[in-house]
Formats: C-alpha cells, sequence, structure tokens
C-alpha cells in the first residue's frame, strides 16, 4: 500500500490565502454611471453645445436601430453552433467541388451568423471533411447575405430596393468568386495542421450551453464593434465637415477607396454596418455600398480571427485578395443596380 506524506498533501494542494477583490469592466461602469447620475446637472451645462448634441442624437439612433437585428443575429448564431451539425450541410454539398462553392454560397441565405461566428463553423467544416473552397464561400457568404443583414439593409435604406439587392449580389459574387479562387490558385498547405483536425459535435445539455456561450460571446464581441461604429459614425458626422464628403463625392473612385479602406478599419459588425453607412448621408450610394460589401468579406478583426483560426499564411494571403474581389463586385453590383454612380 501507498502512504502520502503531510509534505505530500501539502504540496498538491498548496493553502490559499484570502481572495483578492479585483476591480472589472462592471465595477467601472457601475461606477461611471453612477457618477453621471449624481453629476447629470453639471453634465448637461458643461457640454450643451450643437455639436455634442447631434453627435449624441446620431450615437443613439445608431444603436437602437442596429441592436434588435444584432440580438437576433448572435441568437440564431448560437443556435446553429449548438443544434446545426457541421455534417448536415456536407451532406448537401455535391461532389463537384466548383458547384459545392455555388451551394455553400446560398447556402448563407439560410444559415445566419456574424462575421466572428463564421470563421469557427468554416473551421468545423473543414474538420469534418469539407472542401476548403466551399467552407471559405460559406465564410464569406453567411455574415452577408442572410436575412437578418438583408432586412437590415432595408430598413436602414428605405426607398432604395436597388441598395438591398446590390450588396445582397455583390456579397454573393464576392464570396463565390473566392470560393472558385481557392479551387484554382489555393494551397491547402497554407492552413495549419489544427485546423484541419476534426471537432466533436455536441450533444444533450451541452447544446444549450454551447448555445449560451456562443451567443453570449458572439453579443459581447459585436456589441463592443456596434458601440465603436455608432461613436465613429456620430464623430464622422460631427468632426468631418460636410465639404470633405461632397469631395469624395464628387471624386467617386477616391470615396469608393476611401470607404472599403474605412470598413477594414471600423470592424463593425453585418447586422449593423447599414445603419452606420446609412448614416453617412453626404455620400453617393455607390460608395456606401462598397462599404457594405466590404466589410463583412474582409476586416481588421476578421483578419485577426483568420489568422489565428487558419494561420498568418492564410490570412496574408486570403485577405488582401478578397479585399480586391470585394470592391470589384460591389461596384459592378452598383453600377448594375444603382442605375450607375449616384
Amino acid at each position: 500500500m501507498t502512504t502520502v506524506s503531510d509534505s505530500d498533501l501539502d504540496e498538491a494542494d498548496p493553502p490559499r490565502g484570502p481572495r483578492r477583490w479585483r476591480v472589472t469592466s462592471v465595477e467601472v461602469l457601475c461606477v461611471v454611471l453612477l457618477l453621471a447620475i449624481v453629476g447629470q446637472s453639471w453634465l448637461r451645462t458643461a457640454f450643451d453645445l450643437p455639436a455634442l448634441r447631434t453627435g449624441a442624437t446620431v450615437f443613439v439612433a445608431v444603436c437602437v436601430q442596429a441592436l434588435p437585428f444584432l440580438v437576433l443575429g448572435v441568437l440564431i448564431s448560437g443556435a446553429i453552433a449548438a443544434f446545426v451539425p457541421a455534417r448536415v450541410l456536407r451532406k448537401v454539398l455535391p461532389k463537384s467541388e466548383s458547384a459545392a462553392v455555388g451551394v455553400a454560397g446560398v447556402s448563407g441565405i439560410a444559415l445566419a451568423g456574424c462575421e466572428c461566428a463564421s470563421v469557427p463553423v468554416a473551421r468545423r467544416l473543414i474538420g469534418q471533411g469539407v472542401a476548403p473552397s466551399a467552407a471559405l464561400t460559406f465564410l464569406l457568404a453567411a455574415p452577408a447575405v442572410n436575412p437578418i443583414v438583408i432586412v437590415s439593409t432595408a430598413v436602414a435604406f428605405p426607398g432604395e430596393p436597388g441598395m438591398v439587392l446590390a450588396r445582397f449580389v455583390g456579397s454573393l459574387a464576392t464570396a463565390m468568386v473566392m470560393g472558385w479562387l481557392w479551387i484554382r490558385f489555393g494551397k491547402l498547405e497554407w492552413i495549419v495542421e489544427r485546423a484541419l483536425r476534426k471537432l466533436p459535435d455536441v450533444h444533450g445539455k451541452a447544446r444549450w450551453t454551447t448555445f449560451a456561450e456562443t451567443a453570449r460571446a458572439d453579443l459581447v464581441d459585436a456589441g463592443g464593434f456596434l458601440v465603436l461604429g455608432a461613436l465613429i459614425s456620430a464623430a464622422l458626422n460631427v468632426v468631418v465637415p460636410d465639404s470633405w464628403f461632397g469631395a469624395l463625392g464628387d471624386q467617386i473612385v477616391l470615396g469608393i477607396l476611401v470607404m472599403a479602406v474605412l470598413a477594414v478599419v471600423l470592424s463593425l459588425c453585418s447586422e449593423a454596418d447599414a445603419f452606420v453607412a446609412a448614416s453617412l448621408s453626404a455620400l453617393p450610394l455607390l460608395p456606401r455600398l462598397v462599404f457594405l460589401v466590404v466589410g463583412p468579406a474582409i476586416d481588421a478583426k476578421l483578419f485577426a480571427l483568420q489568422a489565428g483560426t487558419f494561420g498568418k499564411t492564410f490570412a496574408l494571403r486570403f485577405a488582401p485578395a478578397t479585399f480586391v474581389v470585394a470592391v470589384c463586385c460591389g461596384v459592378l453590383a452598383g453600377l448594375v443596380f444603382l442605375g450607375g454612380v449616384r
């Protein structure tokens, strides 16, 4: 019989000291809200400026309009992660890789999710034997052509059905073109080995845990980007003179490039970006359409997620190609469905 000495017990389970209280973001938020309530009269007097009132109105309007679509999107994303195994999509894909790209792109219409959620879903698909071209097509299509994004775009641009159709066609074309380009030029060795490993499906009670955790994580991540985007949108409406946007409107090529780069930098959630684009009313529709097509396809947070999931070698090749394809598809869709440059 093996005996355990007191010294072994001490080493295996060292005594713990008193637990230290740590200040988290929740406590900081509570303190800030409390100070704002106590000093609201002083704040109202100190910041009673027309520019700040305008900025606050734009900020609140963007957040209030976008939040219902964001919440619905993360709930659907969590449900897909928990209750729709990746093998279901694999079964409906045709054996022809080129045809599978088309089916994967159209599948994005039914399977809603934000950009952050589409990356792990694409990894799961590849790990379960789906062709990388089809998985990457789904990665780009799901956050851009699902009903939540389409409805939010229609709400943000009332009376502009061409904008909704142009975004749908431009985004779907971007996803499918990238899938077909992967078939022609992509190499499996660009993807790190860990992304190719099979991931187990969840069962039973674990499904609800996965649903709750996925929805919560997506809401926290996407909500933060929504607030950041609303703040930047408010700042652009207040700080940047209208004449600057007018100049971009007069130089349409420069406006398209600026809005494409802005989409990458802002890293907005696809369920909310239409309201930010709609708030930039001084710009023509075409640059704003390119902003909406590029954003869900590639932005700063997506590049980081792709690099962490599939490897830097993959991201450094896939991201620039996606940017170029998205800009081209957005411009072509705008010229066709928006009646030219406007």
